[in-house]
């Protein structure tokens, strides 16, 4: 447990975040069999310290699944700890800390454990929304404690959400009716709270019930009824509504472009499945210039969960990714972003396919956010600064003296005497004011200054 909590601190302290010249020759040539520069020093330290994490945790899993030492694996802290270790990109065989969480969940003492841990809990929710390989060991894991009667109330108000935009998920990996399984779960006594004899804590969460109930249950006892020529109608009624809806979202009317879009939905037969994922999809996109990422998430879920898993909605991923990096979830927006360019990639079907630049930026963003020590570079450099200075603007460092230096370092040559602006015209002054005024909010922009407000003045 102390080596899967520490190793990746050790190895960046001692040699990561070491100088080259101060590195001990022994480890460098260890790492590199003696061939290596500076930069594969670090890709493979890196490697030996996501390795390293992932054997200790393959060793804690083999006591959990034994049911041994499980007190000390279900400390409160180290669980805490192992909702953040995951192989990377390096290690992407390895389901890291969620392997681990799974086997936990067989045994009683485990579940109990998982469930009083809101970090476990955030973890395995975003992870059942994502694309990352181990997405179906985090359902598993959900499903396990809901089905625990003495877990069921303790996480369905966390959980109950994020599994109701999975409910039309068909299949995932091997698995097949994941979407079925997920409903009897959610479903399993719905009649209680339905009929007044159970409350729940949480609103959002008896509001996710009564979603999944009207969608899985009685809107398809009522599409059974239907007749052909109703069916109809609708489909026609839904292609205007989401042209319309199209329209406002074009003409800037963000919020009646969702009212639209919503009734569309309500509208659309289960059946249509390639409309629904454009109308969630399309609903998403304006959630997200609404900057409701939440809303965002789960409507680009569900018209995932819609699409085959063969090939997903690449907009409504590249959409989710977005929404993921609005929380500064970077794991799961990187794994978005990988899989819409693979989407992308494999679509074009051409060996030169192009990246897109916003989605190439993502990707850099993210993994950089993502990087196995960025947690531990971040800590190391607030330790050596201390208390945080601003950026740009050293410690006494007074506005008005940034200002003026940017006015002299921006101005013309010539154009400054004493302090005062020479200007031959009064054309030509307003263009140097315009030009001087981009440059000041350009650099001040770059030095990260807080300008005052109006009250401030």
């Amino acid at each position: 447990m102390e080596i899967s909590c520490n190793c990746i601190k050790t190895v960046y302290r001692r040699f990561v975040g070491v100088k080259d010249s101060k590195r001990v020759k022994y480890h460098s040539d260890l790492l590199t069999t003696g061939l290596g520069d500076l930069e594969i020093e670090n890709r493979k330290a890196e490697e030996w310290a996501s390795q390293l994490q992932c054997w200790s945790l393959y060793l804690l899993n083999c006591f959990a699944c034994k049911g041994r030492s499980l007190n000390l694996i279900c400390n409160k802290h180290f669980l805490k700890e192992l909702c953040g270790m995951w192989g990377g990109l390096a290690n992407c065989a390895s389901p890291g800390g969620i392997g681990c969480i799974r086997t936990l969940c067989d045994f009683k003492a485990g579940r109990e454990s998982l469930a009083n841990s809101k970090e476990v809990m955030e973890i395995l929710c975003n992870t059942s929304r994502s694309s990352d390989d181990w997405q179906y060991m985090a359902i598993d894991c959900l499903l396990l404690l809901l089905k625990d009667t003495d877990t069921r109330y303790i996480v369905i108000h966390t959980a109950a959400s994020s599994l109701a935009d999975l409910v039309e998920l068909r299949s995932l990996k091997e698995r097949k009716k994941v979407g079925e399984a997920i409903t009897q779960a959610l479903l399993q006594d719905y009649h209680k709270i339905k009929y007044g004899d159970l409350k729940l804590s949480s609103q959002d969460a008896e509001r996710a019930l009564k979603e999944t109930w009207d969608l899985m249950v009685e809107r398809r006892k009522r599409e059974e009824l239907m007749s052909e020529e109703e069916l109809k109608e609708r489909k026609d009624l839904v292609g205007m509504l989401k042209q319309e809806g199209n329209k406002k979202f074009w003409s800037g009317q963000i919020e009646k472009a969702v009212t639209t879009y919503t009734k569309a939905l309500d509208l659309c037969p289960l059946k249509m499945r390639k409309e629904r994922i454009v109308l969630y999809s399309n609903r998403g996109q304006s959630y997200l210039l609404l900057h409701n990422a939440e809303a965002v998430i789960s409507d680009t879920t569900r018209a995932l969960c819609l699409s085959s898993t063969a090939s997903p909605h690449r907009k409504s991923l590249w959409r989710r990714a977005q929404a993921y990096d609005m929380k500064g979830l970077a794991k799961e927006s990187l794994m978005d972003c990988l899989m819409f360019i693979h989407g992308r990639m494999k679509a074009e079907k051409t060996k030169h396919a192009k990246i897109p630049y916003f989605a190439a930026r993502m990707i850099h963003k993210q993994m950089n956010a993502t990087w196995l020590f960025s947690t531990v570079a971040k800590s190391k450099n607030k330790d050596e600064a201390g208390v945080e200075k601003p950026r740009g603007v050293e410690h006494g460092e007074d506005l008005c003296q940034v200002t003026e230096e940017i006015k002299e370092r921006n101005a013309p040559d010539g154009s400054f005497t004493e302090g005062k602006r020479i200007s031959r015209s009064r054309k030509d002054r307003s263009r140097q004011e315009r030009t001087l005024l981009v440059a000041m909010t350009a650099e001040l922009a770059a030095r990260s200054v807080e300008l005052p407000c109006k009250s401030e003045k």
